[in-house]
């Protein structure tokens, strides 16, 4: 819905009388999101059943869509609130980012069990979260909708609207072989941080590089660089973990790929565990959120943009029957095959 709507709910249909009810949501969220800063695209935001978007002359509209749950993608006892709202709609930004798109409008759907709307800390800390990134990336918040959770758990669903110029979107396919391959930034540290949580006291948190699962940092100015210098054929953020996501550009693209080991960018919590659970961390760990892309290989490559740092790990190469899809070149220089390890749901 393009506006936070009127009480769906039994439950929530006295929420006139109740200040912990659902019109005292609403304002919380209406009133915290038109603080943002405004974007020339949006003509119209909340308050209406529809929003109003005005994309950019001669660029195309692409759209995404992301699930945040409890007791899967966060817990309440491990995440502070403000990680829980930051990570809900950075994952729907990165996806934006593997694209070279820029952020139009955010959507975000809420489906809360009644201890949490009464809990004004969790939520002013999930707005604080969310609304502080939506600020520094620039995309405000354009509607959505709310519903009591039917359960104790906490649901979240982020809609996000970006656009780029017609015929630049990054896509998962374009890959030759023969193409380098590249990732952004650093690997492996998202998984280990996520791993320390249920040994952690800590229950307050601060944005840091230290803190990548916590507080991830979609690489949107990266992305909309590499959309805008015609020269990336494919690209896909790192999301369920290198080995996997990988696969996905490697089946889209139709081509074999191999990785150096040696090559890859750890994060710092990864670089102190033993060489090999360091490598499983960065290869299949998942969440860093990073952007794995390929290159033609006369394209001399630069070593950061947008002040992130972009590393050389790998090539692709031809498919060859009998031969694995993704080999890994271990620090020895043997090559072995390596099976996508990393996040699938429904598995």
């Amino acid at each position: 819905m393009g506006r936070y709507s009127e009480p769906v709910s039994h439950a929530l249909k006295s929420s006139k009388a109740n200040p912990a009810g659902e019109l005292a949501l609403l304002r919380r969220i209406c009133q915290r999101a038109a603080r943002g800063k405004k974007n020339l695209a949006l003509k119209l935001g909340i308050g209406d059943d529809c929003a109003i978007l005005a994309p950019p002359t001669g660029e195309e509209i692409l759209v995404t869509t992301d699930f945040s749950l409890e007791g899967r993608h966060f817990r309440r006892d491990w995440h502070s609130p403000e990680s829980v709202g930051h990570r809900t709609l950075a994952r729907g930004l990165s996806d934006l980012a593997s694209m070279g798109a820029k952020p139009m409008a955010a959507f975000l759907s809420l489906a809360l069990p009644l201890s949490a709307v009464k809990d004004s800390h969790w939520l002013d800390g999930f707005l604080d979260g969310l609304l502080g990134l939506a600020e520094a990336c620039r995309v405000p918040l354009a509607g959505g909708d709310t519903s009591e959770s039917p359960s104790e758990h906490i649901l979240a669903d982020i809609v996000l609207l970006g656009s780029a110029p017609a015929g630049t979107a990054l896509r998962r396919s374009g890959g030759r072989a023969g193409d380098l391959l590249y990732c952004t930034g650093t690997l492996g540290g998202a998984a280990v941080e996520l791993a320390s949580l249920p040994l952690s006291k800590l229950r307050t948190w601060s944005k840091g590089e230290t803190q990548p699962h916590l507080f991830p940092v979609p690489r949107l100015g990266v992305g909309q660089k590499l959309g805008q210098s015609g020269k990336v054929t494919a690209c896909i953020d790192i999301s369920d973990g290198l080995s996997t996501d990988l696969a996905h550009l490697c089946n889209a693209s139709g081509v074999f790929a191999e990785v150096e080991a040696a090559a890859l960018p750890l994060h710092p919590l990864a670089a102190k565990l033993p060489r090999p659970a360091a490598l499983a961390a960065a290869l299949h760990g998942g969440e860093d959120y990073e952007l794995l892309f390929t290159a033609a290989a006369a394209f001399r490559m630069p070593r950061s943009l947008a002040g992130v740092p972009i590393t050389r790990i790998g090539r692709l190469l031809p498919r060859r029957k009998g031969k694995s899809e993704v080999t890994l070149m271990s620090d020895d220089g043997a090559r072995r095959p390596l099976e996508p390890a990393g996040w699938e749901h429904l598995r």
